[in-house]
C-alpha cells in the first residue's frame, strides 16, 4: 500500500487538498476525525479525560466540549502532553487499522500532526499544503469559533513552518485560487499513480 500523508498548518486548506483527492476515487484517512472517534461519548479516553478536568470538559448531552479542552491544552503545554500520550497511540492503532482495508490505488493520510508523531512512519511520502503564517490566522478566525489568542497558540505548537518544508517530498503553495491547486493536486495525483504502481 502506497501512502502520501497529507499535512499543513492550521487553516492551511488540508481539508480542501483531501476532499480534491477523494473525487479522483482516492481513499482518505483523516487523522482529526480518528482523533474525534478515540474522545466519542463512552469510550474509556473520554472517562479518562472527565477524571481529568471533572464534568464541567462535557457538553450537555455528555460528549466531549471539544474548544473547552482545546484551551486548556493549547495554553499549557504539560496538558497538551498528557492529552498527546493519552490519545496518540489509540489514534496510531485506528489509522493501522484503516490503511488494513484501503483498495484505493494509493492512501492519503491526513494529519496535522503527521510530521510531530510517528504517523510519519506510516507513509512513504509527505505532502505539505503551505500557506504563510498570516494566510493561516486570518483564515482560521473566519472558520473556527476560537479566541485568536487560542489560533496562536496552536500555530505555535505546530512545528515551523520552515521545519515542515524541509520535511516535505512535495509541497503545494494553496495561497493562490481554488483552480491553482486543483490543477497542482491532478499532476500529482497521476505521479502518485505512477509511484504507487511502481
Amino acid at each position: 500500500m502506497f501512502v502520501i500523508g497529507l499535512t499543513g498548518g492550521i487553516g492551511s486548506g488540508k481539508s480542501t487538498v483531501a476532499s480534491i483527492f477523494a473525487n479522483l476515487g482516492i481513499r482518505v484517512i483523516n487523522a482529526d476525525q480518528l482523533a474525534r472517534d478515540v474522545v466519542e461519548h463512552g469510550s474509556p479516553a473520554l472517562a479518562t479525560i472527565v477524571e481529568r478536568y471533572g464534568n464541567d470538559i462535557l457538553q450537555e448531552d455528555g460528549s466531549l466540549n471539544r474548544s473547552e479542552l482545546r484551551e486548556i491544552v493549547f495554553t499549557n503545554v504539560s496538558e497538551r502532553e498528557w492529552l498527546e500520550q493519552l490519545t496518540h497511540p489509540l489514534i496510531a492503532q485506528l489509522i493501522k487499522d484503516q490503511l488494513q482495508a484501503v483498495s484505493s490505488p494509493y492512501t492519503i493520510l491526513e494529519s496535522p500532526l503527521l510530521i510531530e508523531t510517528n504517523q510519519k512512519e506510516l507513509v512513504d511520502r509527505i505532502l505539505v499544503i503551505d500557506i504563510v503564517e498570516e494566510t493561516q490566522l486570518q483564515r482560521t478566525l473566519a472558520r473556527d469559533d476560537s479566541a485568536q489568542a487560542t489560533i496562536k497558540a496552536i500555530i505555535n505548537s505546530q512545528i515551523p513552518r520552515e521545519q515542515r518544508l524541509e520535511a516535505a517530498d512535495d509541497v503545494v503553495d494553496n495561497s493562490g485560487n481554488l483552480e491553482a491547486t486543483e490543477r497542482e493536486i491532478l499532476r500529482l495525483h497521476e505521479q502518485y499513480l505512477l509511484l504507487a504502481k511502481a
